[in-house]
């Protein structure tokens, strides 16, 4: 029997939040002092032009999801607030002293973890203590990731007045039995509640993350989940596939067996069921996984090819220059990334003796950057071009012939005279897949054990 295109092309796969991707950066890591002249040469090249972005962690969960991948640190005693902001701040200080300019700040978001863990007052501390060293570009956007359950309407009152306009709420799905599985509790009343106070308050775009793909989720929950959405009309809908990755260290993801979680077919029905209620509702495609309405900078970003992917997904806005702070954060010069120590406990200790807390990296190659805005290109905007000299790919013929047979099943359409490739909408599930063509360190070092969650 003949293999659908979604059994055929469902393999382990990076989802190319960067490139080269983090299993493959340099092994034997960054020295700081390299990092340190990376981060020095791209501000001097873009803060008085584009400014910077600041991506901050904060990674404190009250209790522990199942779905989560991300970096975090459980526990229920709110005193632990004060001494990490502190933290966060030294090391943003330590960042200022390496420049002669003020920064400016275009892009921010607080990230977690649980970004509305903190209280109103230690939040209000945290951005006073960011702009004392910073001012805030003329077109900044500001934005956090609010747990619905427990945001406040003082929380986002203060935030609001703080510069953000933007808002994520965490939702996943609204049926009872997923939410028991992956131990996320959460009314549609409260979603309800915290959606409406933020636009009181003047949030320009509000968002919905939702995830496909979750144990015992069916194709009615999804339409149920996402007929409950249309209620509240978000600006944007996040619309993941869940990446069940149980052999990541301190993952989590062991609150059901592997039986209960949809794949393949079964999998790709849940999302194609909500991109066509998403289409129904209004919402334009936005590179993968995210859906905006035509109001929202989002999709403008896409008119006007300026979108952009990094480790905070897709942003409306490019900086060449993200710092990181908090445990775990990662950091992108363009030149370079690095990541921070993944403890709080580690964090806080290099930090408070004037370290700036990185623990690995990766020194990117020109080739490293070529392939990069190539991925980026993709990922973005569904097509790409190395008609130009700064464009081209060493032995692109190599990576051509590895996309022959996506091409035979209308995945991928490439014209070597014009040097473009382009992907037609129905081909947008696979563009990890196209994507990993071009990745030259996947292709010569193949993981010996699974690395990456499946790609559709």
């Amino acid at each position: 029997m003949q293999k659908s295109l979604v059994q055929k092309y469902n393999i382990p796969g990076p989802r190319y939040t960067s490139y080269p991707t983090v299993p493959y950066w340099n092994k034997a890591g960054i020295e700081k002092q390299d990092w340190i002249q990376s981060f020095q040469k791209s501000f001097k090249e873009s803060n008085a032009t584009e400014g910077i972005s600041l991506y901050i962690h904060l990674p404190f969960c009250e209790s522990l999801c199942t779905f989560c991948a991300c970096h975090k640190h459980i526990t229920k005693r709110h005193e632990v607030e004060e001494e990490y902001i502190e933290t966060v701040l030294k090391e943003w200080k330590l960042y200022v002293a390496l420049v002669t300019e003020t920064p400016i700040v275009k892009e921010l978001h607080l990230g977690g973890g649980t970004p509305t863990f903190f209280s109103k007052e230690n939040l209000k501390y945290l951005m006073d203590g960011i702009f004392e060293n910073a001012e805030k570009h003329p077109n900044s956007e500001f934005s956090f990731e609010g747990h619905p359950n427990n945001t406040t309407k003082s929380q986002l009152q203060t935030l609001y007045n703080c510069g953000f306009t933007r808002v994520s709420f965490g939702v996943q799905d609204y049926n009872e039995k997923v939410q028991t599985a992956i131990h996320r509790i959460q009314p549609f009343e409260a979603v309800e509640q915290v959606t409406k106070w933020s636009r009181e308050i003047g949030y320009t775009s509000v968002s919905h993350d939702l995830i496909f793909g979750l144990p015992h989720q069916t194709k009615e929950n999804v339409i149920y989940t996402i007929n409950k959405t249309k209620e509240l009309q978000p600006d944007r809908i996040s619309f993941y596939s869940y990446a069940h990755v149980p052999w990541v260290k301190g993952v989590g993801q062991r609150g059901f067996n592997d039986a209960d979680l949809p794949k393949d077919e079964e999998k790709r029905a849940l999302y194609e069921i909500g991109k066509e209620l998403f289409a129904a509702l209004g919402y334009e495609e936005i590179g993968m996984d995210h859906f905006a309405l035509k109001t929202d900078s989002l999709f403008k970003a896409t008119i006007n090819k300026t979108l952009h992917r990094n480790f905070m997904g897709y942003t409306a806005n490019k900086t060449q220059l993200m710092v990181g702070l908090g445990m775990s954060a990662i950091s992108d010069s363009w030149y370079a990334f690095a990541q921070n120590v993944k403890t709080v406990k580690e964090y806080q200790q290099l930090v408070n003796q004037g370290e700036i807390p990185i623990f690995r990296g990766h020194l990117l190659s020109e080739e490293d950057r070529i392939i990069r805005k190539h991925i980026l290109n993709m990922m973005c905007h569904f097509s790409t071009t190395w008609d130009e000299k700064s464009a081209e790919i060493n032995n692109i013929e190599k990576h051509l012939t590895l996309l022959e047979e996506m091409q035979n099943d209308g995945l991928v359409f490439i014209d070597k005279k014009a040097k473009t490739l382009t992907i037609p909408e129905k081909a947008r599930p696979y563009v990890r897949n196209i994507c990993m063509a071009f990745d030259i360190h996947l292709l010569e070092n193949k993981p010996k054990t699974q690395l990456f969650s499946m790609t559709i």
